[in-house]
């Protein structure tokens, strides 16, 4: 059997079943969080334990999502190009210490949006943290618990 430390990820092969498992993976996460997100207002929701430290990170690093309608939409463009990789790189291995920190997970690009195929991009979880922590704490979230709220209510 091959030694995992040897692997070179530039010359790996990109295995369709894992890509499906990953993606299955991120779906399922990002259920999880709309589901909570409908039963909690965001802004009274914490992500990690670490929620204080990756949100003042979040802001010295990009002094932009002090403003609420910054973080309120994302372009994946200005994230994925050389200067956005870079800076989100060393924004994201400020982080390591937190378990799947560089597992890939679902963003969606604006806050008013909900979870789908355009509507959302493909990030790593500290980059999902950061932004979802910034938006739950700016109350770009809370929309969603309400319009979960008036649903049960009419539905009752």
């Amino acid at each position: 059997m091959a030694d995992p430390t040897q692997l070179n990820a530039e010359n790996a092969d990109n295995l369709e079943e894992i890509e499906m498992q990953f993606a299955v993976k991120a779906v399922q996460q990002a259920e999880v969080y709309w589901s909570l997100l409908e039963k909690v207002p965001g802004s009274q929701l914490r992500l990690t334990k670490h929620d204080d430290q990756i949100f003042e990170q979040l802001l010295e690093d990009f002094p932009e999502f002090k403003e609420k309608s910054a973080v309120a939409v994302i372009s994946e463009d200005e994230m994925k190009s050389p200067l956005g990789k870079t800076k989100w790189r060393e924004f994201c291995e400020k982080f390591k210490d937190i378990e799947d920190y560089n597992f890939g997970t679902l963003l969606r690009l604006k806050a008013d949006l909900e979870y789908d195929q355009d509507t959302t991009m493909f990030a790593v979880r500290i980059q999902f943290y950061g932004i979802e922590i910034a938006r739950n704490r700016y109350g770009l979230n809370d929309w969603i618990h309400e319009a979960a709220a008036k649903k049960k209510e009419a539905s009752s």
